[in-house]
């Protein structure tokens, strides 16, 4: 009896490694915690976003400065097609997406959704007697407008100040929640 895994169960894993990196990247743009979407990227890694292409930090100091001047954002992320290459490490993820800015500043473009795409190349490393685990994560991002739609001032319904509402830092109680069994913000 082999001891390898099922070829179809591996992919499996991968893809959903794929997923997770992908959905934590969401949360740490969303809550700025910027350590969290560090972790999803190769410390060489590319990301070339609407008027932004460089490399990991640069992306890091510029997505601060651009989310800090809203109250909040939210990116829901669906239709995640992931296609492993035929080189071992290598994959290809396409993801649709939308997200939501908010801000006190009333110009069309500081409150609105926008379509989008994520283009990802992936790659496995690590775990080559470092000690590390191999682990996928972005390689080089491409992320693709499709459209922006402005919300205006009146359509936004706040948050009843009796109802528990999101933080855009450590103070969230996702944080809380994920301390609660022992995890830190990146992973």
């Amino acid at each position: 009896m082999s001891t390898e895994m099922d070829p179809r169960l591996s992919a499996l894993l991968d893809k959903q490694a794929i997923e997770e990196v992908v959905l934590r990247y969401c949360r740490g743009i969303d809550r700025r915690d910027f350590a969290l979407v560090r972790s999803c990227y190769h410390p060489d890694a590319e990301d070339h976003h609407g008027s932004f292409s460089g490399s990991v930090d640069e992306y890091i100091a510029w997505v601060d400065k651009l989310t800090s001047r809203y109250l909040w954002t939210m990116h829901f992320v669906g239709n995640v097609l992931i296609e492993l290459g035929d080189e071992d490490g290598i994959a290809i993820c396409e993801t649709y997406g939308v997200s939501l800015h908010r801000s006190d500043d009333s110009r069309p473009f500081m409150n609105l959704a926008t379509g989008f795409r994520y283009l990802d190349r992936f790659e496995r490393r690590g775990g080559d007697g470092d000690g590390t685990e191999p682990e996928w994560r972005i390689a080089r991002r491409d992320a693709i407008g499709e459209w922006s739609i402005p919300i205006p001032e009146g359509a936004w319904w706040e948050i009843p100040e009796d109802h528990p509402t999101g933080h855009r830092d450590a103070s969230d109680a996702i944080y809380r929640l994920l301390s609660s069994i022992g995890r830190t913000t990146a992973h």
